[in-house]
Formats: structure tokens, C-alpha cells, sequence
């Protein structure tokens, strides 16, 4: 395991799946976590499994104010922060013709502006901290077209390029992005998927992705292992991109 002994990550979307595996990976490593999510009970229960090493806040990522408690939380409880997973998304299909202005907005706001905002809430603790690492949870739909998803893929497109802007202007204070684009993955967001019993074999390695794949790659982006590593995309998604 990559050792964060030290780091104080905040982690977004922590209550369940993808994101509370990305927290007890994390903790596993040694790091204190931040975990937020507006799913306050299965938040706190995430926690309260972390013990000391985890805190849960409440918290939409919508939401300037919002943003400016996680980090007041943050410093607040462990003295300063080090390292941002923006993590939390919504994930709804249609094509596009049938796709409805409120879900578009919906999307763009929790899976592009969410970001955005944590960005720039985190940003000065990372700088007083003397550096830092910010991870853009991104997706395979936001490196290629797939049928059904106009709103997804367009938020995830404009968290790739977030990632690369924001990349080059904190690269002077030692703030690294770096984003990560997960494909089909198990976790309660893809139930559905997962029950249809969907035939994988489209997928070069053959089957869906597991959160603590995910989280594994997060967990080196956090680390001083990555320290010359911003502005990279990587995928996780068992080569489906490849080709």
C-alpha cells in the first residue's frame, strides 16, 4: 500500500460505493479522511467504521457555502488539508433527443460545477499546506461518445478539461490535478446494470470494474509517490478505451 501517513484527504460522494471505498483505502494508508455526501446516515455510519481517521460532513456539492464548511471542518478537526477527491456524481442515461433541460442542468451542476467548486474551496489550504493533490473523478464517457448519455458525457468532457486547466494554473503552488476515468464499475450507482446481467465480454479483461480498483489509482494520485504526475488522464476500465 502507497503510504499517506500524514495527509488529510476530503473525499466527496463518500456514503457508499466508489467513494467509501476510496475512503477506506485511503485510511488503510494512513491518511485521515474528510467524507461528505448529503446521504447523512450512511455517511456517518462510513465514518464512524474510519474511527479517528474519518470525519463525515454533510454536504452538497452544489453549494459555495457548503464547500467553505467541509474545508473549515477539515482544518478545523485535523489542522490543515492536503489532498481533494472530487468524487461525488449523478448518473442518469437518455438519448438526446429525449433528454430534458432539468436532468441536463442537474448533471452539469453536481458533476462539473460541484468540482469546480471544491477546486477553488480547497485550493488555499492546499497552498497553505505548501502543496497538495486534487483528483477529478471523471468516466469513460468523458473520453468517448456513448450512445444514451448527451448529460453524463458532456459533464465528464468538462471535467476532463477542468482538470487540465486547473492543472496549469496551481502547478505554480505544487497543487497536482490529475483526473481519473473509471469504466463500468460495481457499485450501487450501476445496480441496475449489474442485475440485467449484462454480458461483458466487450470488455477486453472480461468483467465490471471493482471500486477498490478505483480507489487504489486514487490513492497513488494522493501520495508523494505521484509528485511529478498533473494534468494526466488515466483509465480504469479493463481496456475498453483501447482500442
Amino acid at each position: 500500500m502507497t503510504s499517506l501517513s500524514g495527509k488529510v484527504v476530503v473525499v466527496t460522494g463518500a456514503a457508499r460505493g466508489q467513494g467509501a471505498a476510496e475512503a477506506r483505502l485511503l485510511v488503510a494508508s494512513d491518511a485521515r479522511v474528510v467524507c461528505t455526501d448529503v446521504r447523512e446516515e450512511e455517511g456517518r455510519a462510513v465514518a464512524a467504521e474510519l474511527g479517528d481517521a474519518g470525519l463525515f460532513v454533510r454536504h452538497d456539492v452544489t453549494s459555495a457555502e457548503g464547500w467553505r464548511e467541509v474545508v473549515a471542518r477539515a482544518v478545523a478537526s485535523y489542522g490543515h488539508v492536503d489532498a481533494l477527491v472530487n468524487n461525488a456524481a449523478q448518473w442518469r442515461t437518455a438519448p438526446v433527443e429525449a433528454e430534458t433541460y432539468e436532468n441536463f442542468e442537474l448533471l452539469l451542476r453536481v458533476n462539473l460545477l460541484g468540482p469546480f467548486l471544491g477546486i477553488q474551496a480547497v485550493a488555499p489550504a492546499l497552498r497553505e499546506a505548501g502543496g497538495g493533490s486534487i483528483v477529478n473523478v471523471s468516466s469513460t464517457a468523458g473520453l468517448v461518445g456513448i450512445p444514451g448519455h448527451a448529460a453524463y458525457g458532456s459533464s465528464k468532457f468538462g471535467l476532463r478539461g477542468l482538470t487540465r486547466s486547473s492543472a496549469l494554473d496551481l502547478a505554480r503552488y505544487g497543487i497536482r490535478v490529475n483526473s481519473v476515468h473509471p469504466g463500468a464499475v460495481d457499485t450501487p450507482m450501476t445496480a441496475a446494470v449489474v442485475a440485467a446481467g449484462r454480458d461483458w465480454s466487450h470488455v477486453p479483461l472480461g468483467r465490471m470494474g471493482r471500486a477498490e480498483e478505483v480507489g487504489g489509482l486514487i490513492a497513488f494520485l494522493v501520495s508523494d509517490a505521484s509528485s511529478y504526475v498533473t494534468g494526466a488522464e488515466f483509465t480504469v476500465d479493463g481496456g475498453l478505451t483501447t482500442g
